[in-house]
């Protein structure tokens, strides 16, 4: 069968990590997969997750299947985080959440579920926007379209274009947003800058999908989720993606949701019976242990307090690395202007650094940066801060 079949190209990530382990340099350093680090250079399993385990170990009783949609204590703590326990929306039941393997497993079903019913629609997304939206919707079905984001001259949102472009998106068509922590670069909107989103969607009538991966690495677990309670106060039917990934660390557990939100109760109920076939045509049911355990955290005051906390501590360690960033490329003597990382929030970083640069780098000095110059900030830590720097240094002088 393959004999006359070019092999695929490998992911521009997940192949940068396959090169980066293959890498024998003693000093690598990997800035490309999008996973937080420690201080130490490593993932690791939360304290609260930790605790949260042994309670399973101890009284789980059985590894039967979850039901379609995964498990409703899971899905009613998922919907306190997006929208606050005190929302109108949950005490409405607009809300229809599912738990599903990870975001990428949200998106997925969302995008199936969506194109059902809209297969002429188009799908917006960033310009720029993570690798894999383009490749989930359009293996969907859907043609996508792009509506611009960031302006690399100012180091900034290209807002006035985003707001030509999305004023002009017809009525019916998808338009997905980060909604915090901006992956690829690091840049988001302000809450008036929302404000106006919000009333473009309404008065428009497209339908907002919004990718939720990052809540609490931006200013908070509540602040973060601003723009979704934008959209949940306007009455109007949208989609969230959202991830216990990273502020969980449960990357390899695929612990996600995806909420429909509509404007009644009667229309959730209808949109969760739809849901639950593109559930069953999909994957049957998510993975249970991961959402267990996040459920285990959210339920216990003690455990969610120290999940605050640990939340917080990553939060701070990625935003002191990109002050050490832009303070370790200055005191080098680099002429360029890099202060600007220090605003961006979250994971990740447009740098700056052109290719050129970021090929320089990975052939001279192992160190691993995603093309166009985005960085996972999560990726330095102290023992490599100054090899980093001295490297871009020397790249750019070079």
């Amino acid at each position: 069968m393959w004999k006359d079949i070019q092999e695929a190209p490998a992911d521009a990530i997940l192949g940068l990590t396959e090169a980066f382990k293959n890498d024998t340099n003693p000093d690598k350093v990997n800035l490309g997969v999008g996973v937080y680090k420690d201080e130490q250079g490593l993932t690791p399993v939360l304290k609260c997750i930790k605790a949260a385990e042994r309670v399973l170990v101890d009284e789980q009783d059985s590894k039967g299947y979850l039901p379609m949609t995964g498990s409703p204590s899971y899905a009613a703590n998922v919907q306190k985080l997006l929208f606050g326990a005190e929302s109108e929306v949950i005490s409405s039941r607009r809300a229809a959440t599912a738990q599903t393997p990870g975001g990428t497993g949200a998106l997925r079903v969302g995008a199936d579920l969506l194109n059902k019913f809209k297969p002429e629609a188009t799908l917006w997304v960033s310009t720029p926007t993570w690798a894999n939206h383009k490749g989930i919707f359009s293996s969907a079905g859907f043609k996508i379209g792009d509506y611009p984001y960031y302006n690399p001259a100012t180091r900034g949102v290209d807002f006035d274009g985003m707001l030509e472009c999305l004023s002009a998106v017809p009525t019916g068509d998808i338009v997905l947003m980060h909604v915090c922590c901006h992956n690829p670069t690091g840049v988001d909107l302000t809450d008036d800058q929302w404000d106006q989103i919000v009333a473009i969607a309404v008065d428009k009538g497209w339908t907002p999908f919004l990718d939720f991966a990052y809540q609490g690495f931006g200013d908070s677990l509540e602040s973060d989720r601003d723009a979704v309670e934008k959209f949940a106060a306007a009455g109007i039917d949208f989609y969230v993606a959202s991830s216990f990934s990273k502020n969980f660390g449960l990357y390899n557990e695929r612990t996600g949701a995806l909420t429909v939100v509509s404007p009644t109760a009667e229309e959730s109920k209808v949109a969760m019976s739809h849901l639950k076939v593109a559930i069953r045509t999909n994957y049957s049911n998510p993975p249970a242990h991961g959402g267990l355990a996040a459920d285990g955290v959210l339920n216990d005051p003690t455990l969610y307090a120290q999940w605050v906390d640990e939340v917080a501590e990553m939060r701070v360690r990625i935003k002191e690395m990109r002050q050490a960033l832009v303070d370790g490329l200055a005191a080098r003597g680099v002429e360029q202007d890099f202060s600007f990382i220090a605003e961006q929030r979250g994971m990740f970083s447009f740098s700056g650094l052109s290719d050129e640069v970021v090929a320089w780098l990975k052939e001279n000095k192992a160190i691993y940066i995603v093309k166009g110059g985005r960085i996972n900030v999560a990726g330095l830590t102290p023992s490599n801060i100054d090899y980093v720097c001295d490297a871009i240094a020397v790249a750019l002088k070079a």
